[in-house]
């Protein structure tokens, strides 16, 4: 019912950061191209959630990515995780929801979703490692689940404001109050409108 597999390779690029949500972008567009907003597609949950947005309801959660780096020799490696969920899978206590890419892609595989999502994400990888998270800003951007709403981060420091999108680096900015702080890693969850996380 779902993909999980990682990309590992040497890895330097300009900098490291913003580099889930070029992977998060790569992954949006090969599973279901640049869709118009205000029609269903694929959204990003800063910094590394896939969620499906098609109109009914809240948006829920297709995927997820975890990138780790380790040292070998003298080089960095990156080690790039991607789950996917493929077909239809009684989910329980989930706070996104369940979707999978049988929604929009039907009789999809787990073989057929990695054999259409693995050249762009090495494409994009490649990109990412020469030019930075430029590259990736506008589209990453025109997904983004957050901007707007009101969000609770985790980590230090916790922060609790609107989400107002994200910095050329692919920082998150969050308005606290008369100002605005910047959130280079943690999760953020969505806080409706009692003042609770979703």
């Amino acid at each position: 019912a779902s993909l999980t597999f990682s990309l590992a390779l040497p890895f330097h690029p300009p900098d490291w950061p913003g580099l889930s949500l070029a992977v998060g972008v790569a992954l949006a567009e090969a599973l279901a191209g640049r869709t118009a907003e205000g029609g269903p597609r694929i959204t990003l949950k800063w910094p590394n959630d896939l969620l499906w947005s098609d109109g009914n309801g809240p948006s829920r959660k297709l995927g997820g990515i975890l990138i780790e780096t380790v040292p070998v020799g003298q080089r960095r490696m990156a080690v790039i995780g991607v789950g996917i969920n493929v077909a239809p899978m009684a989910a329980a206590d989930l706070s996104l929801g369940y979707a999978c890419a049988q929604e929009f892609l039907p009789g999809i595989t787990p073989p057929e979703t990695l054999r259409r999502v693995a050249a762009p994400l090495l494409k994009a990888v490649l990109e990412f490692q020469r030019d930075g998270f430029a590259a990736f800003k506008t589209r990453f951007e025109q997904r983004d689940a957050l901007a707007g709403q009101r969000v609770r981060s985790t980590g230090e420091p916790a922060l609790d404001g609107t989400a107002l999108g994200i910095d050329d680096s692919g920082a998150l900015r969050v308005q606290v109050g008369d100002g605005v702080q910047l959130l280079a890693s943690g999760e953020v969850s969505l806080r409706l409108d009692d003042g609770g996380p979703s």
